[in-house]
């Protein structure tokens, strides 16, 4: 009778609830997607040097169409109702029109490692976005975070010294703030297009829409002559055109598409390191002291902004 009851009791035992199943993939992508954009200020302030800013560009977003042409299979269905033009039109507007426009003329008057600092406001702005149009919580943390990054921002700015690396930094770095507020606004319309589209239809559709905005550049290079760059605006260009555009773009747009927007824009802390770095390495540019202090702020105010909270 003892053993029946025992037996019993093991059957009807509910077993627990299974934990939901975690992938690492999506930060992966997030993460590979941030290095090639740390990269990529290095590689664009070398093409920026050498080229119009448009005809930058345009070969960037020429080289992309080329390897998504090769991924056409692997497209989904193209947006057919006028509800979902009303979001992909502002987000191809924002990124990568409106974004390009103002970090190539950005990185004409101010560092990679400047501009990559920059890059890190981008989690603050998309947090308020996330919180205003996509109903994610803002906590007083990220609000205090965002305070400090501005001040740091402004204090970077006004303590850079022109140089040949850097001719007019507050200007330059003017611009690259308003390009991460177009990157922040994208990142907001993305992550609510990817509920219903592909990220990679996506991504294709932001490549097209940069060619034909960008294409008076490419009639600007054929003017100019192609036998006339240097290697190293080739291999600029190729980074740019083939890795980056598409290759970040690719990961990144995967990426946000199965995290919450304020969560895969924190990846983007990552770039600051990833481009000043960089920077040095290739282009041999440097911070004054007061400079890195400035850093420190904005970088400490994105920290902030994420700390409380996080386990």
């Amino acid at each position: 009778m003892r053993s029946e009851q025992t037996y019993d009791s093991r059957k009807t035992h509910t077993p627990e609830r299974e934990a939901p199943s975690f992938s690492v993939l999506p930060y992966l992508a997030i993460l590979g997607a941030v290095l090639l954009w740390g990269g990529s200020f290095s590689a664009m302030k070398i093409a920026v040097g050498a080229l119009n800013p448009w005809s930058v560009m345009g070969v960037r977003m020429l080289m992309a169409c080329m390897v998504a042409a090769c991924l056409a299979p692997k497209l989904g269905p193209l947006p057919r109702k006028p509800a979902d033009w009303r979001f992909i039109a502002p987000m191809i507007a924002l990124q990568p029109c409106l974004y390009f426009v103002l970090e190539s003329h950005a990185l004409q008057y101010t560092t990679s490692s400047q501009a990559g600092i920059i890059a890190a406001f981008v989690p603050l702005m998309v947090a308020v976005g996330a919180a205003v149009f996509l109903g994610e919580r803002l906590r007083a943390n990220t609000l205090a975070g965002l305070a400090l990054s501005i001040i740091g921002v402004g204090w970077l700015s006004l303590s850079g010294d022109s140089s040949e690396h850097a001719s007019n930094p507050l200007l330059g770095n003017m611009l690259e703030l308003s390009a991460m507020a177009c990157a922040a606004g994208y990142m907001v319309l993305l992550k609510r297009l990817t509920s219903t589209h592909k990220p990679l239809t996506l991504t294709a559709l932001q490549m097209a829409g940069g060619l034909v905005f960008f294409s008076p550049g490419l009639w600007m290079l054929w003017k100019q002559g192609l036998a006339s760059l240097d290697w190293t605006v080739w291999l600029a260009l190729i980074y740019l055109g083939a890795v980056v555009t598409l290759g970040a773009f690719g990961l990144y747009n995967y990426g946000i598409s199965r995290m919450e927007a304020g969560k895969a824009s924190i990846g983007v802390n990552l770039v600051p390191v990833a481009a000043a770095a960089l920077g040095w390495i290739i282009l041999g540019e440097t911070l004054n002291a007061t400079q890195i202090m400035a850093s420190t702020l904005v970088l400490g105010g994105v920290w902030w902004s994420q700390r409380a909270g996080r386990r």
